[in-house]
């Protein structure tokens, strides 16, 4: 009998929040053509619909749900009703996050500040230990993972409330694979570079930007949600079974420079 193919995800279920764009779009894509169902999560329900439509051509399942991943109850009956459809979680993508508003640091309020580390801490910390939950529940491991940022280790001017959030997102990834690698659940962060995505295409199209960061690119281009894929299938895969606790980079070699 052949061995079963590693990257087959046929049977598998995967959630990505922050799905219907950017880097979550092309993760659940890649997710869905290796043959898992998977649920998309975002708050704009029109792109939401667009999405699992996109999603759909691979001819798996595919659930898309309104959810604010910052909101607990929200979360948790979100978590519910794809537990309900599908039956079972195998993965999840703690993706969905939102950038800062490029204010200097001593004119940064506290509100401000929570406005980012509400989404992208809070609303990962809430996703995760759902995710978690019933993957103790079901027994059979899984895997998580944190979309974090190079601004994490980097710094990022005019950005700490975006740095420390995903400095924050980092360190709960590696607590949580530590407490629950006994469960065989795997825990792990993706660090994107500068990639071209919605929320990041207004710094990347200004011409001083690129004349400024753009020949710090090894590659000679920015990063594609596409480039996301192939890490994801990889990380929801039995093939990453020994990996946890990890931050993986994906900058085109621009830490490196």
């Amino acid at each position: 009998m052949p061995e079963p193919a590693p990257f087959d995800l046929s049977g598998h279920v995967a959630l990505v929040t922050g799905g219907n764009s950017g880097i979550g779009l092309a993760m659940g894509d890649a997710l869905a053509a290796a043959g898992a169902g998977v649920c998309l999560w975002g708050t704009n329900e029109q792109r939401n619909a667009e999405a699992a439509e996109h999603l759909g051509r691979h001819g798996t399942e595919v659930l898309a749900l309104r959810c604010d991943v910052a909101d607990e109850d929200q979360v948790e009956q979100s978590m519910s009703r794809l537990i309900g459809h599908f039956g079972r979680l195998d993965s999840c993508f703690a993706n969905a996050g939102v950038g800062g508003a490029g204010t200097r640091f001593i004119e940064t309020d506290l509100t401000e500040f929570h406005r980012v580390t509400r989404v992208n801490l809070d609303g990962a910390f809430l996703t995760l230990r759902a995710a978690a939950a019933r993957m103790v529940q079901q027994g059979e491991g899984g895997s998580l993972i944190g979309t974090a940022s190079l601004a994490a280790v980097q710094g990022q001017p005019r950005g700490q409330a975006y740095s420390a959030s995903k400095g924050a997102l980092i360190a709960m990834i590696k607590s949580i694979a530590i407490e629950l690698s006994r469960h065989r659940i795997r825990a792990n962060a993706v660090l994107p570079g500068w990639v071209s995505t919605p929320m990041a295409d207004p710094a990347l199209n200004s011409e001083p930007f690129q004349r400024r960061v753009l020949p710090r690119m090894p590659v000679g281009r920015w990063g594609e949600p596409d480039d996301f894929g192939a890490v994801a299938v990889y990380l929801a895969s039995s093939a990453s079974a020994f990996h946890t606790a990890d931050t993986i980079t994906l900058d085109g070699g621009y830490s490196a420079f």
